[in-house]
């Protein structure tokens, strides 16, 4: 795959809730950071007092004809990391081409390469940088984090990447940290309406998403941000774009006239019981385990082929890969959700 997309998630260790408003901001800066130096796009995020959600979109990496010289990765070194390694960089790799000796030099740029355009790499190093700020703020030792990560593949277009930035939007409004995840700052969607620049250029991108697939006839980055703002706000909150026109002004204010209420997880496990369905605005608001433990999410095509490529992590009896997302509505096959597990019990957590 050209690009491929990661919901990823990681608990503190014990999920102790130690998470305050500063650690917060130095994480998201932490995150920003790695995001340049990793060539990679955050898409949404949200973090929380005892784990984070990051959804990240991670190009292939370019050959070798694409990779930055000396020079031009020394460069990149310095404007995201600082000047000390980036002199310690530019002297190692000066020293290997004045002693003639460029297969240590070309191992040595093989080694910061392989941190960039890399989801684990890209997770390692933010992880690691935050537990030693943490561990140097707290004066404590040893780990903070309780795993490594975990990881959804996420399909790159429509509808599974908007649910699942939305579903990442709207973890502090599950959580009944508030009723608007605008007003929760530490997540994507409060990060855009404030003003931050790459936050903004993420919601663009979703906002130009067509839900069944490809881009609409915008392309990303022409759409003003007022009207990417509206157009996210209304597929947070459930409502078509038709019926919530506003003006630039309006979007400056409150947006009050845009809101929809959490669903209580009994209501969601009782139209589960029934036989119903909810709807992806509904849906959203329950914490869905299949976003967090369905290893792929996307179309039935999209998870089929990925079924495919990973056929030998499975048993021989299992015929094929795409399992519908139980609970949620849709009209036909192409506005359904596929994953790989087939949720039989604790579809709302």
């Amino acid at each position: 795959m050209p690009v491929a997309f990661y919901h990823c998630v990681s608990r503190v260790v014990n999920r102790d809730f130690v998470l305050g408003e500063e650690e917060k901001d130095k994480l998201v800066e932490y995150m920003r950071l790695y995001e340049r130096f990793g060539g990679l796009r955050v898409i949404s995020y949200c973090i929380m007092s005892n784990h984070f959600h990051i959804l990240v979109e991670v190009p292939q990496r370019p050959g070798a004809a694409g990779l930055p010289d000396d020079i031009g990765l020394v460069a990149k070194v310095r404007s995201c990391l600082g000047d000390k390694l980036a002199n310690d960089l530019e002297w190692q790799l000066e020293l290997h081409r004045k002693q003639g000796n460029a297969s240590a030099a070309e191992e040595l740029r093989e080694r910061w390469f392989g941190r960039m355009w890399d989801v684990s790499a890209f997770m390692k190093v933010l992880k690691q940088r935050f537990s030693q700020w943490f561990n140097g703020k707290h004066a404590r030792r040893g780990t903070l984090w309780e795993d490594r990560f975990r990881s959804v593949l996420v399909e790159g277009k429509g509808q599974a990447l908007r649910a699942m930035a939305a579903y990442i939007d709207l973890n502090p409004v599950r959580a009944k940290i508030c009723d608007d995840p605008k007003d929760y700052r530490w997540c994507g969607y409060a990060d855009a309406v404030a003003g931050g620049k790459e936050a903004r250029d993420a919601v663009g991108f979703l906002a130009s998403l067509n839900p069944h697939g490809g881009m609409r006839p915008e392309a990303a980055g022409s759409l003003k941000t007022t009207e990417s703002l509206r157009r996210w706000r209304c597929h947070l909150f459930g409502i078509p774009e038709s019926e919530a026109r506003q003006t630039a002004e309006a979007l400056k204010g409150e947006m009050a006239t845009l809101y929809r209420d959490r669903i209580p997880r009994d209501k969601a496990l009782e139209v589960l019981k029934q036989g119903g369905k909810l709807s992806e605005a509904d849906y959203l608001r329950c914490r869905v385990r299949y976003f967090s433990d369905g290893a792929v999410i996307g179309g039935k095509a999209f998870v089929e082929e990925m079924f495919a490529a990973f056929r030998d992590r499975f048993g021989p009896k299992r015929k094929d890969g795409a399992r519908p997302m139980r609970g949620l509505a849709g009209d036909c096959a192409n506005d359904r959700l596929f994953n790989f597990r087939q949720l039989r019990k604790s579809v709302f957590g």
